[in-house]
């Protein structure tokens, strides 16, 4: 290899190796990398260890909640393990002025669960968009999670937290304001008899529940 050549590969290598010292971190750039002294103990009670989960959670997020099941059918089922977050107690407060606010996702309910009987999606949409009960005028239908969110898995017919303050509530199935993205003809149901979730063409006539709030 020719002397100029070799200069140039010479020259291009050191100032690679100075980029490169240039951007590593300060800590490795400061001469001694020995640690000053022995590290501490990593050992964490369970209960701090879910303290430090809990801050890796995003600011306004929140845990799924329990389905409500306590009865268990066999193990490692939801019944054994009642995974998620506990409901609050009490679940929900009766503003005995015809709204019911749901303490575990702050949504408030008509307490009424029996808006005009069966409507088709359409109607029902107009039937929540013209409510005022309680003086509030931002009612609306739900959406399927949010109707979703009322299920207590451990109970039928209703499927209905025990104690629940909505005398009206149908074991029908109940319209959410969600469409079907594959077919836009239908939208998304949920049964309060058992908690079936299903699709249904928007001409059917299903059960009207009126909802507020949420973000």
């Amino acid at each position: 290899m020719n002397e100029p050549r070799r200069s140039s590969m010479v020259l291009a290598t050191v100032t690679l190796l100075v980029t490169m010292v240039a951007f590593l971190p300060e800590r490795v750039c400061g001469g001694n990398l020995e640690p000053s002294a022995p590290p501490g103990s990593t050992m964490h009670t369970l209960d701090e260890i879910y303290q430090k989960l809990e801050q890796l959670v995003p600011e306004g997020s929140a845990p799924l909640a329990k389905t409500g099941q306590t009865t268990s059918y066999a193990a490692g089922d939801d019944g054994d393990l009642q995974k998620g977050a506990a409901w609050p107690d009490p679940r929900f407060t009766d503003h005995q002025d015809g709204t019911v606010t749901d303490n575990r996702t702050g949504l408030m309910w008509t307490k009424n669960a029996d808006m005009g009987g069966p409507k088709t999606w359409c109607d029902a949409l107009s039937e929540c968009e013209s409510c005022k009960v309680g003086g509030y005028n931002d009612w609306r239908l739900p959406n399927v999670t949010e109707l979703q969110s009322l299920i207590d898995y451990s109970r039928y017919s209703p499927v209905l937290p025990d104690g629940h303050p909505f005398p009206t509530a149908q074991s029908q199935y109940y319209w959410s304001s969600t469409t079907d993205a594959s077919n836009t003809d239908n939208a998304w149901s949920v049964n309060i008899n058992h908690g079936f979730v299903n699709l249904f063409g928007k001409g059917y006539y299903h059960y009207v529940w009126c909802v507020r709030g949420g973000s």
